[in-house]
């Protein structure tokens, strides 16, 4: 068990124990060993709570498991709370359903940089294939083999190319993609103090683009972002999402506009309240 971890991984969940074990054996089999893993539960049952308890004792991972209660779409307030429970003065974060490929924490742990936050991205399974991903096709990453995976049925497709790029290809690629280097919460990573610095997320924000207003008011306190979408990969497992609402987009839509407009770099709404 790491006692001084390098980083830590935040991982956001609820109700969803099988994409989450998918996801918590992933990150047995990393190149990268110094890490602890937060586990930011947006509210799950005791089901959850019972399975994270048991995979924690057999797991050779320092797992954290920070929860509160179910309040609807509240990912903004419970990622906050992991940030406090990190032990490491750096953080990748991503989600409870991204299969991180043996060398994801490493990527991010090489290309970390003061002054900068990381920005990557993800390669989305069909449901079918997402299902069938056992922890053995995990251990020997061939889920991560564009051939094996088109075996079990993946169509052919030029986002292919996040698979199969070697080294080289995959830095040509990053440099070249109009993709903007935003903060996406599948798969990003900071310094934990610039991400305290800003106040952490915005807890007035529910679904949608929450994760990319508090890399625009990163940007807006000073640090620039570096792409790393085609180096630290992981596989995006398919689900409904019965959170997403209209309503919810677009009121985050105001938000990060006035973040934008007003260059604002410090939200009041955020791991520290207003007043408190």
């Amino acid at each position: 068990m790491i006692k001084d971890p390098s980083i830590s991984v935040v991982i956001s969940t609820y109700n969803s124990i099988p994409w989450l074990e998918k996801t918590l054996w992933s990150y047995e089999h990393q190149i990268f060993r110094q890490f602890e893993i937060i586990i930011a539960d947006d509210g799950s049952d005791n089901e959850t709570k019972e399975f994270i308890k048991q995979y924690s004792e057999k797991s050779s991972k320092k797992i954290i498991h920070v929860w509160h209660e179910d309040d609807g779409f509240q990912k903004s307030s419970i990622l906050n709370k992991a940030l406090l429970a990190c032990n490491s003065g750096y953080v990748v974060m991503s989600d409870g359903d991204c299969i991180a490929r043996e060398d994801f924490l490493q990527i991010h742990y090489e290309r970390r940089e003061p002054g900068h936050f990381l920005s990557g991205g993800y390669y989305k399974l069909p449901l079918d294939i997402s299902e069938e991903i056992t922890e053995d096709d995990i251990a020997t990453q061939r889920c991560f083999d564009v051939e094996w995976l088109r075996e079990k049925g993946l169509p052919v497709s030029y986002k292919n190319q996040k698979l199969t790029s070697g080294f080289v290809t995959a830095k040509i690629m990053e440099n070249l993609t109009p993709t903007n280097a935003s903060w996406n919460g599948h798969n990003s990573s900071g310094w934990l103090a610039d991400l305290k610095v800003v106040n952490g997320f915005d807890e007035r924000m529910q679904y949608g683009g929450q994760d990319r207003e508090l890399g625009e008011r990163l940007f807006n306190y000073g640090l620039k972002s570096k792409q790393i979408r085609y180096s630290a990969i992981c596989l995006h497992l398919d689900h409904a999402r019965g959170y997403k609402n209209q309503d919810s987009i677009d009121k985050n839509k105001e938000i990060r506009k006035v973040t934008r407009g007003e260059n604002i770099d410090f939200t009041p709404f955020g791991i520290v309240k207003e007043g408190k």
